[in-house]
């Protein structure tokens, strides 16, 4: 009880405080998400509060403002194995601000999710990810991370030609 307390607490301080490659990657360890090495999370990152130790966060990757990561959806006492699950965003991934991260869900290595994205189930890796319907976009040769400039990965980003319905 008193854990779950200083976890919500935490959480709260993480939302305002500075630090995105140190202070709140430390805050959120210490709440129980698994997070690598060379991490950035931005301001106004929700991670989900009760479920914090179901998230893990990959080597060099961008989380960006503003993005929500969701491992339950229950009400009250209402919990059962099917509305909680694991998000799992493996390494070299770039999420974009204001995205939407749902339960049960595995973001691939060195993907890119497009800003505003919802996503809703498992994204291969090297993969561009996002509206105008969520969906593969391109491939992702050159990851984006602190490592590559945003022209390398524009300049490695093969595109998936979709069939017209």
């Amino acid at each position: 009880m008193i854990r779950n307390i200083i976890g919500r607490i935490i959480h709260k301080l993480v939302f305002i405080l500075p630090g995105g490659s140190t202070l709140r990657p430390f805050l959120h360890r210490l709440r129980g998400v698994k997070i690598g090495k060379n991490v950035w999370i931005s301001q106004d990152v929700y991670i989900d509060e009760l479920h914090p130790d179901f998230v893990t966060i990959g080597d060099n990757s961008t989380i960006g403002r503003r993005t929500s990561i969701f491992t339950h959806f229950y009400w009250g006492t209402r919990q059962s194995k099917y509305n909680k699950g694991h998000v799992v965003i493996e390494k070299d991934v770039f999420i974009g601000p204001h995205c939407v991260i749902l339960p049960n869900v595995r973001i691939g290595q060195g993907s890119v999710i497009k800003a505003g994205t919802i996503v809703t189930r498992d994204v291969p890796s090297h993969t561009f990810w996002g509206l105008p319907s969520p969906g593969p976009l391109g491939h992702v040769t050159v990851p984006l991370t602190s490592h590559n400039s945003y022209e390398a990965f524009l300049a490695g980003l093969k595109p998936i030609r979709r069939k017209k319905t």
